[in-house]
């Protein structure tokens, strides 16, 4: 039997969106192209892969098994064109780094400018995803490094570097509803109008996941895509927002206390890929210099 690896793709996208659609949005193809493509792959393996419903789709036993198969064709298709390309083109192949919402707002643009700047050719794709995705993308053979959450990389099984705290605190314009405060729940803080991240950026997905549907209903102001933008609402008085420390540390136009929920102390870790670029020298001057990005600020 022989197996199209952008059908494996496909599939592996499909399972991990829990969606059709989505895995089709993935791989850039239409959804009539996609589902013809999975009908296909079942007919090829002569058993039923999904389990089809109103709210999308899971695999059955079947389904599981090429999944994890397919993970590992992917990992070893992967290195194998890695491997070859380095003699074809050396140096060409450009590194690819996944990181979190926190990560890509400060840490990763001022690894980048230093890394980049000292290996003219040397080239770097960076993309954000939730740090479950990203573990999955690293297994999959398909990112060569990933900064994710430490209880992520521990649930999965990974081998992971600490690179240091990502804890959610509380901001607020400096002298403004936070001035004097140490702490608050989330309950506290959601007493008051906030400014936050849209349900789509990875940050607010995690919040939103801990918090769960008996948490209270906040009113947000604002809703908003990057980082950036929310610190600037926030210090202008618009509302509160939580956000990860790293974020807003050393921002005078802020008031900042504690976040006094369990699920607001978290940390960041550095996982490889399934690559040969993963370990290669490259990727090590990548990873030295998310280390030194990483590192506590003299004060």
């Amino acid at each position: 039997m022989r197996y199209d690896l952008v059908d494996l793709r496909l599939f592996l996208h499909v399972v991990a969106e829990g969606s059709i659609t989505a895995g089709a949005a993935r791989m850039h193809l239409s959804l009539p192209s996609a589902s013809g493509r999975v009908r296909a792959l079942e007919h090829h393996c002569g058993a039923e892969l999904l389990v089809r419903g109103r709210r999308g789709v899971r695999p059955t036993p079947a389904g599981a098994a090429l999944a994890r198969h397919a993970r590992e064709v992917l990992a070893r298709a992967a290195r194998m064109e890695s491997a070859v390309a380095s003699y074809a083109r050396p140096g060409a192949a450009a590194l690819r780094l996944l990181a979190g919402s926190s990560a890509t707002h400060r840490l990763v643009p001022e690894a980048l400018a230093g890394f980049l700047a000292a290996h003219p050719d040397v080239d770097v794709v960076a993309a954000e995803r939730r740090s479950a995705r990203i573990v999955e993308l690293l297994a999959a053979g398909e990112a060569d490094l990933g900064v994710v959450l430490d209880e992520v990389a521990l649930s999965a099984g990974v081998e992971a570097e600490p690179l240091g705290d990502d804890s959610l605190v509380v901001v607020g314009q400096a002298g403004g509803l936070l001035h004097g405060r140490a702490a608050l729940t989330f309950a506290e803080v959601a007493e008051h109008p906030l400014v936050g991240l849209g349900a789509d950026v990875p940050l607010q997905r995690s919040i939103e996941d801990h918090l769960g549907q008996h948490a209270p209903a906040p009113r947000y102001r604002a809703v908003t895509a990057t980082i950036g933008t929310v610190v600037g609402l926030a210090a202008a008085g618009v509302g509160l927002a939580v956000l990860p420390r790293r974020a807003v540390e050393d921002d005078p136009r802020l008031d900042v206390c504690e976040l006094h929920e369990p699920w607001a102390t978290r940390g960041m870790s550095l996982c490889r890929g399934a690559t040969d670029r993963a370990v290669s020298p490259a990727a090590e001057a990548l990873a030295e210099s998310l280390r030194a990005a990483a590192r506590p600020r003299a004060s």
